[in-house]
């Protein structure tokens, strides 16, 4: 368990990157207060996911998803991909 006080650090692939800034000022908005979660370590309803997604996590913000990577060790979070739900896969 980390303590309160513990913060991840977030990374994004370029990629990722590039589809967060490509989302409306809205979608944005609620997309970077689930990373505030992230980086908060705040990970209750996060799904880890199968097949060749295995090892990647995905947190819910709205219509959209926030797949990343969690190194707990490091206390590093790598956002791969932010895109709506029916193309983030």
């Amino acid at each position: 368990m980390l303590k309160p006080e513990s913060m991840y650090k977030v990374a994004f692939e370029p990629e990722a990157q590039k589809e967060f800034l490509k989302l409306d000022s809205t979608a944005q908005q609620l997309v970077s207060q689930k990373i505030i979660d992230l980086k908060k370590g705040h990970f209750a309803n996060d799904k880890a996911l199968k097949g060749k997604h295995k090892g990647k996590f995905r947190k819910r913000a709205g219509n959209y998803r926030i797949i990343y990577l969690r190194e707990n060790n490091l206390l590093v979070i790598t956002i791969v991909r932010v895109a709506h739900r029916k193309k983030v896969y």
